[in-house]
């Protein structure tokens, strides 16, 4: 069991039976505020509220837990809360009595984020709450503006001296290169401990991107073979058949590496690769993936196109309707080069994995949006049915984790078909995450929520793995910016990507996994 709840407030464990007569332990945070800085934005109403709503709803937070919401936008408790009602509606997950009791601990304060007299009055009416609902001081302080003003907020926190004894929450992106990330970094050490600082990445929060560390190391038919002997290559994907849509402002900005590569790709690929630890506890399990990240070999920026192909999405069509391409989006330059797509071949350096391909993939308005990670295994030695297949060749074994949706673990392997004849067929083995669990099931956004609360830190990013992934990345944004990166190959929407992405995959004589 992790040490939840060893830094956080006071938690309370409760055994329980699982549906297959597992024991199960669960912990729930003791009692603590939130303030959501941005709590108007997108991401409050679409993510964070609701969030949070389904598990005051399910009994998975304090009685003694409140909210305040600060932005710019002119509103009150009562249109803040039904702002948020609006959004909690949509979601399909609002149930009357329920939301009657969240939204009472639900509060709104108008801030200028540069007003140094806004935060006298975050603190004054956080003193207030506090008092009426009995958190104890814990306070947990959320970061969902644009990035470019994290700074200010964090100083103007400092100021007011609210920055003691609170947790941060910091949403992606974390500085948009090393530079940027070092300077702010800088800035969120000043004020706060390493200890108070939360660097979230929801993709962590996913239970099928944890499922990897206990399929890993819970069975041994798996870790004796998870290495760079018996692995011919791993891929992940995240294909998304949305656009970028109301988010071209940071999207021009920031394009597929720095959105997907830097945090989800890269975490994804650090819970595939990292070593076991000595004990499952959060420190231990972030010091391996760190250790994977160390070990990145960087890429030849003197042959670029042979670890990258990027692409951008022009017109086409998305479950049967026509969507326009990215240069012609709201609020995207017609003459845009940011790319929506990339395939990236990367390698570890270390004795597990030497010599093993990684191909990680991601882009925007793809034909099917699933994320998953494919391993695959190399061929048999020597084939000896290779007369009665009349010379040909079988393909090879391949672990499927499909992390969303449709959450599962396929295994494929070879079998004899049925009847008189020697012939060998593609067999499926499969696994649905979910079936057969009849407990209470929490998304990303709810996990890492529960885990701040808890102030277990195994599935947020640290500061050393930060600085090692825009270490590894930055030198290919600044000849992206420079204009020294491959072509930006076009693919039509609706499709599986840009062509040349099959092709730099075949240059290694392999073939991409099946999509579906």
């Amino acid at each position: 069991m992790p040490d939840r709840g060893d830094r956080g407030a006071p938690a309370v464990k409760i055994g329980s039976m699982g549906p297959a007569g597992e024991v199960c332990e669960e912990v729930f945070p003791g009692p603590c505020s939130m303030v959501i800085f941005g709590a108007s934005g997108d991401l409050a109403r679409r993510k964070l509220i609701p969030s949070l709503f389904k598990l005051s709803r399910d009994k998975l937070l304090s009685k003694n837990f409140f909210i305040i919401g600060a932005s710019r936008t002119e509103l009150d408790d009562g249109s803040f809360r039904a702002m948020m009602e609006e959004a909690v509606r949509e979601t399909g997950d609002l149930d009357a009595g329920a939301w009657a009791d969240f939204s009472a601990r639900l509060y709104y304060l108008k801030i200028d984020y540069g007003e140094k007299e806004a935060y006298k009055r975050v603190k004054g009416l956080l003193a207030e709450r506090e008092k009426a609902h009995g958190t104890g001081g814990n306070r947990i302080f959320y970061l969902a503006t644009p990035p470019l003003l994290y700074t200010n907020i964090i100083e103007n926190l400092a100021a007011a001296d609210l920055s003691a004894g609170g947790k941060l929450i910091i949403e992606k992106p974390y500085g948009r290169d090393l530079k940027s990330a070092l300077a702010l970094e800088q800035t969120v050490l000043k004020h706060f401990s390493e200890e108070q600082v939360f660097r979230i990445d929801h993709y962590l929060g996913k239970d099928t991107v944890q499922n990897i560390l206990m399929l890993r190391f819970a069975n041994s038919i798996f870790e004796p073979i998870w290495n760079r002997r018996y692995i011919d290559h791993v891929q992940i994907t995240v294909a998304e058949t949305v656009g970028v849509e109301k988010r071209a402002g940071y999207y021009e900005q920031a394009g597929v590496l720095r959105d997907m590569f830097q945090n989800h790709m890269l975490q994804v690929l650090s819970f595939i690769a990292m070593e076991p630890p000595s004990v499952f506890e959060s420190e231990l399990v972030r010091d391996e993936r760190v250790k994977v990240f160390r070990a990145l070999r960087p890429l030849d920026t003197g042959n670029i196109g042979g670890s990258l192909v990027l692409g951008q999405y022009v017109e086409g069509e998305v479950d049967g309707r026509p969507v326009p391409g990215y240069a012609e989006e709201e609020n995207v330059a017609r003459d845009s080069s940011v790319p929506t797509y990339a395939a990236m071949k990367v390698y570890i350096d270390n004795w597990r994995w030497q010599g093993v391909p990684f191909y990680l993939r991601s882009g925007k308005r793809l034909k099917t949006r699933f994320s998953q990670v494919t391993i695959q295994f190399k061929g048999v030695p020597h084939l000896m049915f290779r007369e009665t297949l009349g010379g040909g060749e079988i393909g090879p074994n391949a672990l499927v984790l499909r992390i969303q949706p449709d959450e599962r673990v396929q295994m494929k392997f070879h079998a004899k078909s049925p009847g008189s004849k020697v012939c060998l067929r593609d067999v499926l083995m499969d696994f649905s995450y979910t079936e057969g669990y009849r407990g209470i099931e929490i998304d990303d956004y709810e996990r890492v929520l529960v885990d701040c609360m808890l102030g277990d830190k195994m599935l947020f990013v640290r500061r050393d793995g930060v600085e090692l992934t825009w270490s590894f990345l930055t030198p290919v944004l600044e000849m992206y910016e420079a204009r020294q990166t491959p072509e930006l190959n076009l693919y039509r929407a609706g499709s599986y990507g840009p062509m040349e992405a099959d092709k730099f995959i075949a240059r290694d004589n392999r073939k991409w996994a099946a999509y579906e």
